[in-house]
């Protein structure tokens, strides 16, 4: 424990401290498979992931071509192109279902999401925008100022025009949220330029059918465009290689992330309507790593892995058989009240009274720290509920390890 204890405490003193990151849990040693293991031999199977482990960590096949990659081309320096990073974007489009699309490359989800929000002024003309309260899209003070009305004071202003309404997660929430579009697309003095959402949320809440049809039609009549974010969802977690392909509307561009570069690699990628090129005087994302062979490649072999072993479509047949599991489990468990979510991204919801508690922050950290101790590493997906998204490639003696740890979450005492 002494060397644990020592590598977080330097961490800790090292690293500005920040929500969510730091000061540190536990130090790795090690993340394969489904497997984080601390420097103190602990083995936890990873439920969260950031996300980026749609394939496992470290998977020897990604990390083979990453090898093979450096002893070619390393790096390309701007205005120079390169295999990989063709070959993907060639991949990318071949999935887009929509009219003919072009992409842009960044290093990081948050970046991708400031191109998009680029294209969608130039195109547009106009700057304003539309997302959901409580919402996360990134950390740069465009795709931030996207997440929250208010956000901490301290931190400034951000972009202007920005426009929040109730989420189709809240109470009613459906209704008050097309309501609340209406009267912003129909009231912007300078127009809308996008709305902006999840098309399914990254805790896991799945929209109501037709909903964002609809929205798809007030962006039509409006002149706005539609940018969904997948960062979390993409890449077929959801059991379709876009999560958007579930909710009846295709966007004017996607945003992907996390686990396009394999759990290894940050890459991030957006994929939008070609007739949005009509800026190539601009840098919209003129980034140093942009088409880097490196990144690209981890990406390429990424989609190839889930392409050759039909990883979407296990999703699929998984969800089916956790939700399955997951209902046995609830009429034994008075804890366990159910699954919400979409293929792999999927949310457990627990009974706080069960635990003589009430939801909230204090039930959810409990929650996790819970989970935790019987070696599953996840994290709260609201005030009672817990992730539970595992890498695609997961086997079926690996998910039942995480019903039967899961199981002893629940049938503890109380916290």
């Amino acid at each position: 424990m002494a060397m644990e204890d020592n590598l977080v405490s330097r961490d800790a003193t090292a690293f500005f401290h920040q929500k969510g990151s730091s000061p540190c849990l536990s130090a790795l040693r090690a993340a394969e498979g489904i497997w984080l293991e601390d420097s103190e031999g602990r083995r936890f199977i990873d439920l969260h992931g950031n996300t980026v482990h749609h394939i496992g960590h470290g998977h020897p096949e990604v990390i083979a071509a990453l090898k093979r990659q450096l002893d070619t081309l390393p790096f390309a320096p701007r205005r120079f192109t390169n295999e990989p990073a063709v070959g993907l974007a060639e991949k990318l489009l071949a999935y887009w279902p929509g009219a003919r699309a072009k992409v842009l490359f960044a290093t990081g989800g948050s970046d991708a999401m400031e191109i998009a929000l680029k294209l969608a002024r130039v195109t547009t003309g106009r700057h304003e925008t539309i997302s959901l309260e409580g919402s996360y899209h990134g950390h740069g003070f465009g795709a931030f100022g996207l997440s929250k009305a208010a956000a901490d004071p301290r931190l400034g202003p951000f972009l202007p025009g920005r426009r929040h309404v109730t989420p189709y997660w809240a109470p009613d929430g459906a209704q008050r949220m097309l309501a609340e579009m209406r009267e912003a697309l129909g009231r912007s003095e300078t127009g809308i330029a996008a709305v902006v959402a999840e098309p399914i949320r990254s805790n896991c809440h799945v929209p109501p059918d037709g909903l964002w049809a609809e929205v798809r039609d007030l962006c039509n009549r409006h002149g706005a465009l539609l940018i969904f974010d997948e960062i979390p969802s993409g890449l077929g977690k959801t059991g379709r290689f876009f999560a958007f392909e579930h909710v009846g509307a295709i966007p004017d561009a996607v945003v992907l992330g996390k686990a396009l570069g394999g759990g290894l690699l940050p890459i991030a990628a957006v994929i939008a309507d070609a007739r949005l090129d009509i800026a190539p005087e601009l840098d919209l994302g003129h980034y140093t790593h942009e088409k880097n062979p490196l990144t690209t490649r981890a990406a390429l072999t990424m989609i190839d892995i889930v392409e050759r072993d039909g990883l979407v479509r296990r999703a699929a047949e998984l969800e089916r058989r956790i939700r399955s599991r997951i209902a046995a489990l609830a009429s034994e468990a008075p804890a366990i009240l159910g699954v919400r979510g979409c293929g792999l991204l999927l949310a457990i919801e627990f009974d706080p009274a069960a635990f003589g508690m009430n939801p909230g922050p204090a039930f959810a950290a409990r929650l996790v720290s819970r989970c935790f101790e019987f070696g599953l590493s996840t994290t709260s997906k609201g005030p009672a509920s817990i992730g539970f998204s595992l890498p695609m490639t997961v086997t079926d003696a690996e998910l039942e390890l995480c019903f039967e740890r899961l199981e002893r979450v629940a049938a503890a005492p109380p916290c």
